[in-house]
């Protein structure tokens, strides 16, 4: 993984001064709420409903055991005792004071952490594909052109003050994990017919009130010529992007209207006038030294056989081990969904046994998903069992990776001043009603993503089955979506009819699924059924109409 050269270790610590020193300023009267939100912002912290909450950035989701107990430390000393894990691939620490902010900073930056961009109209935390460097299918590691991106962005006088928030994600697989087509700007690493490797960049996706799949800007962008081509994109952003509404001012806005002819000619104009410049061409052995900070771990020649074990372990390995590169290595999810727990909550306890953990066992680093969860890319196959013995210990080996009670949610009414709704107790009524394992396993892939507002931090939007919260006159109803995906076949959800109240949703959801079981064919997915036989059964069924007469 990356390490910081001179130039970050010191650009990190000159911002954290400037902002202790912004701290005081508020603290002492001398700056307002009004004056002190932009500077907060710069800094990952945000006002929210009972007290201030910072967000650290995680690059492309990935860090080691000296970070992630640093992350515990945080926890325990600075909050109460746990981080919220989000599907950006950052943490969240929904309590501290903002006095210790400033310290908590500092302390990040002596494990190489920061929270520059996590907030604010700017290009927000690079995102990248949780299996990166491990899976089999991969054409390349996709966290070098993260890094370099991240570098390329940060600060980056066009693009620190934008219309709007900007997120890209990266991917090196066919199989999409990262969620491309829903982010403001996407790259994919692809292979031409020539058997050349380069980008394909997507743009105009996102969620929110106005949800759009992104589409290709740049079919095949070569190497040295990304830089070149992100920038032209963001420069048709920066110059023609709204800042008279705030609903209207993302890319996706943009990109949609103007078209994609429109857009991919105005991108080609900018890209051509930067290349004739010459002053982005990224050049072959900057790429190689990023390269080399993520060059994989010597793969041992180690036997493929999976360990012998209980039935926990048996379950286990069925939902939360992936197919590796390397034979004799696995992937494993450690899933952060405990049935009645809150999705993407870690305690100080947990993160500092797992990075204990990956001392144990010689674990170099561990990721987070965009789908709340933590990520060991290289295991040792005759490891697993140790692992799984002690990720039990610690309340971390829920076999549930992928299905029905491993919802998305994000932290709504309970702690975000913008939610109309809270998502967390929804989340957790419905891991309870379908937390015997048998039946999560024959309802196989599912996933439910739940928001408690319309910015779908929860990305209700490409969930199998999205859970949208609403108000009506100060009371918290549930709107259900049938269909989305934010996979490599991503799709938006569609409205199912009028919302459910608080006391409906679960029993609206099992419904749902119970019509999904009594339709599917043989092999048949949640959202392969819906697919098939549309939305009118479904709908009838939640509902409470007989399914059928109805079908």
């Amino acid at each position: 993984m990356y390490r910081y050269d001179e130039f970050d270790a010191r650009f990190v610590a000159e911002r954290v001064e400037q902002f202790r020193g912004q701290v005081a300023r508020r603290l002492s009267g001398e700056l307002t709420e009004d004056q002190f939100k932009p500077l907060r912002l710069m800094n990952g912290v945000y006002l929210q409903l009972h007290a201030y909450m910072l967000r650290v950035a995680i690059p492309y989701g990935t860090m080691n055991a000296r970070q992630l107990r640093m992350l515990a430390h945080v926890a325990r000393k600075y909050d109460k005792g746990y981080g919220h894990f989000t599907t950006r691939q950052n943490i969240q620490f929904n309590w501290p004071k903002l006095v210790d902010i400033p310290d908590i900073l500092a302390e990040l930056a002596t494990v190489e952490m920061h929270a520059i961009q996590t907030s604010g109209n700017c290009i927000r935390n690079v995102t990248a594909d949780h299996f990166a460097g491990a899976a089999a299918d991969e054409i390349e590691d996709p966290r070098p052109i993260a890094e370099i991106v991240r570098q390329w962005s940060s600060l980056h006088p066009e693009f620190s003050f934008l219309p709007r928030k900007f997120k890209i994600a990266v991917s090196g697989s066919a199989t999409d994990r990262a969620a491309l087509k829903f982010h403001d700007m996407a790259i994919e690493i692809v292979r031409n017919a020539e058997g050349r490797v380069g980008y394909r960049v997507l743009v105009g996706g996102g969620m929110g009130r106005t949800p759009y799949i992104g589409y290709i800007a740049g079919e095949f962008v070569e190497k040295n010529d990304i830089l070149a081509f992100l920038e032209a994109v963001m420069r048709v952003y920066n110059e023609q992007g709204r800042r008279d509404n705030l609903y209207k001012a993302r890319v996706k806005i943009l990109a949609h209207a103007l078209g994609q002819d429109e857009m991919r000619r105005q991108v080609l104009r900018e890209f051509e006038e930067i290349k004739a410049r010459g002053t982005l061409d990224l050049p072959e052995a900057e790429r190689a030294r990023i390269e080399s900070y993520f060059a994989p771990p010597e793969f041992m020649a180690l036997s493929d056989e999976l360990p012998d074990g209980d039935r926990d372990f048996r379950n286990w390995l069925q939902t939360n081990v992936a197919s590796h590169r390397a034979a004799g290595y696995a992937i494993a999810t450690i899933s952060l969904k405990a049935i009645g727990g809150v999705p993407g909550d870690a305690s100080a306890e947990q993160m500092h046994a797992l990075a204990d953990l990956m001392d144990e066992f010689g674990l170099d680093e561990i990721r987070v998903s965009h789908e709340q969860n933590l990520v060991l890319p290289h295991v040792k196959k005759r490891d697993l069992h140790g692992i799984h013995t002690r990720l039990k210990k610690f309340g971390l080996a829920t076999p549930n990776a992928g299905l029905v009670t491993d919802v998305i949610s994000c932290p709504g009414l309970d702690y975000c001043d913008l939610a109309n709704a809270r998502s967390i107790p929804i989340a957790q009524k419905i891991a309870e009603r379908f937390a015997e394992l048998g039946r999560q396993h024959d309802i196989g892939e599912l996933k439910i993503k739940i928001s408690g507002c319309i910015n779908a931090c929860g990305h209700h939007h490409a969930g199998h089955i999205g859970i949208l919260g609403v108000d009506k006159k100060g009371v918290e109803y549930y709107q259900l979506q049938l269909g989305g995906s934010g996979a490599q076949d991503a799709s938006i959800g569609e409205i199912l009819g009028p919302a459910f109240g608080k006391d409906e949703i679960t029993d609206a959801v099992e419904r749902v699924i119970e019509t999904y079981l009594k339709l599917r064919n043989k092999e048949e997915r949640f959202l392969d059924t819906y697919r098939r036989v549309g939305i009118v059964p479904f709908k009838n069924a939640a509902y409470g109409q007989d399914l059928h007469a109805a079908y």
